[in-house]
């Protein structure tokens, strides 16, 4: 549906990041709900303490990073907006509520379809039915926005990838299967103020490139902002909507 694949991307998804008060609860609730795997030291470029890196068997690598003055979302409205969200895929979308349930997720709504819930650190996600997949699978990650269209342009860009679905104000980068993000619309929308723990970012995207300066001057002609953060191997940028992200390069 879009021409930005057709562009170089400035950069390839790295991980998504989520914020915890408890990076070790939060990432053994994960494995044991999800079959996620925790990268030792030895596995993992990143050696910092705050850190915990988990990879899911399609591929995703998801970042725990440690919050302690983490606010946590309240889902559904916009006082303490959610921010991002998880979808997975499950056989069974009643069994694995219970499950997520016994090991520390509490309940926020259900139907037949999907049936979301809060995980340990209060982060909302989707269970979603998918009868015909016997894992519990990382369907997407979605971002909360005030416009998904004009998003999902930028990340189109960023990432290289092209828009792949666009209907009532949600939109997704990506093939199924293929690590895709999406993107919904919401009303009235409020915006992560990093670094500000009264309005914090919950969820980040980092982006991995080769060049940072390159990458940097790319981003901020697709829209992004930088802002005031910076360590020996990332930097800190806001999208068009405000959510952070990191360009992040190995060293």
């Amino acid at each position: 549906m879009s021409t930005e694949s057709e562009r170089q991307a400035v950069g390839s998804l790295r991980a998504v990041a989520i914020d915890a008060p408890d990076i070790d609860r939060l990432a053994t609730f994960y494995e044991q709900l999800a079959g996620w795997r925790r990268l030792t030291a030895d596995d993992s470029d990143d050696d910092d303490g705050d850190w915990i890196t988990l990879v899911t068997d399609d591929g995703w690598r998801i970042g725990l990073q440690q919050a302690v003055d983490h606010v946590p979302p309240v889902w559904p409205g916009q006082d303490r907006p959610q921010q991002a969200h998880l979808d997975f895929q499950v056989p069974d979308i009643d069994a694995a509520a219970e499950r997520a349930q016994q090991l520390g997720a509490r309940l926020l709504h259900r139907n037949e379809q999907w049936h979301t819930l809060a995980d340990p650190a209060g982060h909302p996600f989707d269970l979603c039915l998918k009868a015909d997949e016997p894992r519990t699978l990382v369907a997407g990650v979605m971002l909360d926005c005030p416009d998904a269209k004009a998003l999902s342009h930028f990340y189109a860009q960023l990432l290289g990838r092209p828009v792949t679905s666009a209907a009532d104000g949600t939109t997704m980068i990506g093939e199924e299967g293929a690590q895709p993000i999406l993107f919904q619309q919401v009303e009235p929308y409020v915006a992560p103020r990093w670094p500000d723990p009264a309005y914090p970012q919950q969820i980040h995207l980092d982006v991995l490139v080769q060049d940072v300066d390159a990458a940097e001057r790319a981003a901020l002609g697709i829209g992004a902002t930088r802002l005031d953060g910076a360590c020996s191997n990332w930097r800190v940028y806001a999208d068009p909507a405000g959510h952070p992200f990191c360009l992040i390069w190995l060293t």
